[in-house]
């Protein structure tokens, strides 16, 4: 059996302590309020209570309580409807890791950013990982402490928000604070008694050692608007899972079944300000750097893809599948109202980079003259969306307005793959050829 013990160590710092959450202050009557949410609905104050559909509102107290600082995780933990699967050895998608909602593939929930439409990105999940051919978006983009709250919209609303949200729609609430702010430092990692196959013995393992640096402050803009600014730094050792390996004496150990290697580095901005009575400008941006490193099967000495290149390795080598991930979104749009309608106009731009690169391995074509490294190319993918709501409550003399809303959005994307340079002179020297061919 095997247990897991999570060390976790956290130390906060408020920059002003009676504003902790940031937030003006409430009305003295704010805690006899149902919570209002914006998801699966387009009237405005609608409460989780009246929704035609169940929505779960997650705070961010709740978010940092769970004992890991991935959002996709802390949902997994907190919404029974949101899986998190954790594949190995599946290329790209130990890296970005795509979480499903009500059992669906990860492309079929619909995410937004402050009700707009986020961006997915460029990984294609192949091999045998949740939702092969699938394009999800990353959640683990978007640090907890940039989060006021998330509402997932556990039911279809394709009627609503379109294809992609047949299986729902999860909406996150960035924090919007004009004073306040803190800081969080964890540290955790994993003691796990391992059980396999080979070994039922069990080993130790000692690894998964992470950890977490967030910050969060709040600033003013203008006489009443905002700027919340949040940033994180996670850096995360891979684990182990694998069984023992018996075609090596002594028999041990040869893969690296479990978590990749992963450092993120990512900041947030979000603002708004009033630009009349009843106008109000808003936007957000945001950008992360990731690095990933995790393993391909084991090349054991002796065996046909390694003898060729057995000078460079005489023991064996373990391949590793590395990324250099950019992740870069803004936005801005105004709202307010015009004749009696409420208007919601906005833009906003999403764009995902990965660049893959091969480590620790060789080309058996070249034996000992083989490189050790490559550059394997990438891919990218962009988004472009423009958005325009409009709603009125019209009296019908009924308990409650007749709401009406419509809208339009446009949309472009674009997707490009990216070859990885060629390697050797051989290679070079066909490619000329072909080349000088083609023009001939």
């Amino acid at each position: 059996m095997s247990f897991r013990i999570l060390l976790f160590t956290a130390a906060s710092a408020a920059a002003i302590a009676s504003s902790a959450h940031a937030q003006s202050t409430p009305p003295a009557d704010a805690a006899n309020l149902e919570e209002v949410v914006v998801t699966g609905t387009r009237t405005a104050g609608r409460t989780r209570l009246d929704t035609i559909a169940p929505v779960d509102v997650v705070n961010e107290k709740a978010l940092t309580r769970t004992g890991t600082t991935e959002l996709a995780q802390s949902l997994s933990t907190l919404a029974p409807s949101i899986n998190f699967p954790r594949p190995a050895i599946t290329d790209g998608t130990d890296h970005i890791r795509p979480a499903t909602l009500r059992g669906l593939s990860p492309d079929q929930t619909l995410v937004l950013v402050n009700g707009t439409r986020r961006h997915a990105t460029a990984l294609v999940n192949v091999n045998g990982s949740i939702g092969r051919g699938s394009a999800a978006v990353d959640l683990n983009a978007i640090p907890t402490i940039a989060l006021n709250r998330v509402e997932v919209l556990r039911d279809g609303a394709s009627a609503q928000y379109g294809s992609d949200a047949i299986a729902g729609v999860i909406n996150l609430r960035l924090r919007e604070a004009r004073s306040g702010g803190g800081a969080v430092a964890t540290y955790g990692r994993y003691a796990t008694e391992v059980k396999t196959a080979r070994n039922t013995d069990g080993r130790d393992e000692n690894d998964g050692q992470t950890v977490t640096l967030q910050a969060w402050q709040g600033l003013p803009l203008g006489p009443e608007g905002f700027l919340t600014i949040s940033a994180e730094y996670r850096d995360r050792n891979p684990t182990s899972r694998g069984d023992i390996d018996v075609r090596v004496t002594p028999a041990r150990v040869t893969s690296r079944y479990g978590d990749a290697e992963v450092t993120d580095k990512t900041i947030y901005f979000n603002a708004g300000t009033p630009i009349s009575e009843t106008w109000d400008a808003y936007g957000w941006a945001g950008y992360q750097a990731r690095e990933g490193s995790s393993a391909a099967f084991p090349r054991i000495a002796g065996d046909g893809r390694q003898t060729p290149v057995a000078s460079i390795y005489p023991n064996g080598y373990l391949p590793l599948i590395a990324t250099d991930i950019v992740d870069t979104t803004a936005a801005a749009g105004v709202r307010g109202e015009l004749g009696g309608f409420n208007i919601d106009l906005n833009v906003v731009y999403g764009e995902n980079e990965i660049d893959y690169r091969t480590e620790n391995s060789a080309n058996a074509s070249y034996g000992a003259a083989s490189q050790t490294s490559f550059n394997s190319g990438g891919m990218s993918y962009d988004q472009t969306v423009i958005g325009l709501d409009v709603s009125r409550g019209v009296d019908i003399g009924a308990y409650e307005p007749l709401n009406v809303a419509f809208g339009a959005e446009a949309r472009w994307e674009g997707y490009s793959i990216r070859a990885g340079p060629t390697c050797c002179p051989r290679i070079a020297a066909i490619s000329a050829s072909i080349s000088t061919w083609n023009h001939a």
